[in-house]
């Protein structure tokens, strides 16, 4: 018998996807979110999680950009 899960499939480059998957090991065991780890750069998480990655990704991005001083 086939089975079949909704998720989103996150294409990313290697530090991102480490960043993806440290950040769902630090999660309690009934939140966890990924599915399956396809390859270094390929990710199947639920769906119900997208923008709460986005979000984390966003504020991650935000913490480490270099802003040159005037």
């Amino acid at each position: 018998m086939v089975s079949a899960l909704k998720g989103i499939l996150i294409s990313c480059d290697i530090p991102m996807a480490q960043y993806i998957i440290n950040l769902n090991e630090s999660m309690p065991f009934a939140q966890k979110f990924i599915v399956y780890i396809l390859d270094d750069t390929h990710i199947f998480v639920q769906p119900h999680v997208a923008d709460m990655i986005q979000k984390r990704l966003e504020e991650f991005r935000d913490q480490n950009t270099y802003e040159k001083p005037l």
